[in-house]
């Protein structure tokens, strides 16, 4: 399920559903991913509630919780908000940069860690972008000039890819605790 609470110029449910679609498959992603773009408020209050961090970010994702919900790879939350504001500093439409995070919250999803996989995450991210007909990635893009709890991060420890870990971008809390904050996205059957 695709909700946009906040309009973006030249991405319509439709659209980002089909991106997501390619993007999953593209990352080996198996299962539906619910994508929520809001507001900074909004995102402020997801990443306090799961991460216990009082500011807004860019993008979260929560993986599901083993068992409870079949088929769904998980959920993501977006700031149309800090999204814009990035696309304006690097020049390119906001569709476009709304596409580069849900791709990286989907090689969150996929068990990724850029915090700590010596940058495995960035070079496939950097590869599906290309694929994908995106422009740089945001974890090789990412300077201080952009707004993010990404910046500096890419090197690390291995990276496991048994299952998804709580990393920057993905939340401590599972899939469907995004449903029951949006209250409008139903549970898969």
């Amino acid at each position: 399920m695709i909700i946009l609470r906040k309009p973006v110029a030249g991405l319509s449910e439709t659209t980002l559903a089909s991106f997501i679609a390619r993007a999953r498959r593209a990352a080996g992603l198996a299962g539906a991913v619910n994508v929520l773009v809001t507001s900074n408020r909004e995102l402020r209050a997801l990443n306090l509630r799961f991460r216990g961090k009082d500011c807004p970010t860019d993008v979260l994702s929560f993986p599901p919780m083993p068992g409870l919900i079949d088929g769904l790879a998980g959920d993501v939350a977006i700031s149309a908000d800090l999204a814009a504001e990035n696309a304006r500093l690097l020049r390119h439409p906001l569709a476009i940069e709304i596409k580069i995070l849900v791709l990286h919250a989907i090689l969150h999803l996929a068990g990724y860690d850029h915090e700590h996989d010596r940058g495995e995450m960035a070079r496939r991210e950097s590869n599906l972008r290309r694929l994908l007909g995106l422009p740089g990635g945001l974890i090789e893009r990412n300077r201080p000039r952009l707004r993010s709890e990404h910046q500096g991060s890419g090197e690390g420890s291995e990276r496991t890819r048994k299952k998804p870990r709580a990393v920057p971008s993905a939340s401590a809390a599972p899939a469907g605790k995004l449903a029951a904050h949006v209250g409008r996205l139903p549970r898969p059957r």
